[in-house]
């Protein structure tokens, strides 16, 4: 059967419309996912600061907070990430190793460590250094998280002398698992961890920070992994953790901003 050129122009036509029309994989309308790793000491403040961005922004992000550990050997491992946010020596190490792109890092945060009991438990002093010794001693079981608080803890009471005497005594909650869980659970009954990750837990009450002179900030940064697949969207989140408008957040979670 013969065609009339009239005829296959207008069917040419309506193949390229409907080509046109149809939907595909790289539709723009599908807003960009960018994924996160993060240490679980910011987790309560990054789950309120990403809901601030996807209502302004474009994106969206997948947050997975775990151990400060376990995130950083999975992006030693290679894992894609968009976004990775550890303390500031962690996110340096990732850079010597090649991980995370050079001079990406940006401080967010500084943290310090407070003291828990579970709620009910007996008020105890710890205004000043010797006051959270004898606090130490007299605990039957105190616990440390495996993140930098429970390092410097370590070295704290190495260096007052009393390490092998309350060995025993020492409890180290799991990856991702907060110290202040085990204190409400009565597993643990003087737990130490970055005030950020015991603020918001039901079941304790918050002695207070370390006393000024024992006290240890850890600054927690972020960087881009070399594994991302969109760095310049995850530029943009960025900007916004460390913008003027994350702050009151930052110091709601029982940061400080940098």
């Amino acid at each position: 059967m013969a065609y009339s050129n009239v005829m296959v122009l207008g069917l040419c036509m309506s193949i390229t419309s409907l080509a046109t029309a149809a939907p595909t994989e790289d539709s723009p309308e599908k807003p960009v996912t960018l994924r996160i790793i993060s240490s679980m000491a910011t987790r309560p403040l990054l789950v309120e600061l990403i809901k601030q961005f996807e209502q302004q922004s474009e994106y969206q992000v997948a947050l997975e907070s775990v151990g400060g550990v376990d995130a950083a050997r999975r992006i030693e491992a290679g894992e894609a990430f968009d976004v990775v946010i550890l303390s500031a020596s962690a996110i340096d190490k990732l850079i010597d190793s090649g991980k995370v792109h050079p001079h990406s890092r940006v401080d967010l945060v500084k943290s310090g460590v407070a003291i828990a009991v579970k709620e009910g438990a007996q008020v105890i002093d710890i205004g000043s250094e010797e006051a959270v010794k004898q606090a130490v001693l007299a605990a039957k079981t105190i616990g440390y998280s495996t993140g930098p608080s429970g390092v410097y803890l370590a070295e704290l009471f190495g260096r007052w002398g009393i390490a092998e005497q309350i060995k025993e005594n020492m409890v180290k909650a799991p990856p991702g698992v907060p110290v202040g869980a085990l204190v409400a659970n009565g597993e643990v009954e003087l737990g130490f961890q970055q005030l950020s990750e015991l603020l918001h837990l039901k079941g304790i009450v918050i002695l207070g920070p370390l006393p000024a002179d024992i006290q240890i900030m850890t600054r927690f940064s972020a960087g881009l992994p070399l594994e991302s697949n969109q760095p310049e969207a995850a530029q943009v989140l960025l900007n916004f953790l460390t913008s003027p408008a994350a702050i009151e957040a930052k110091i709601n979670n029982g940061m400080e901003p940098i």
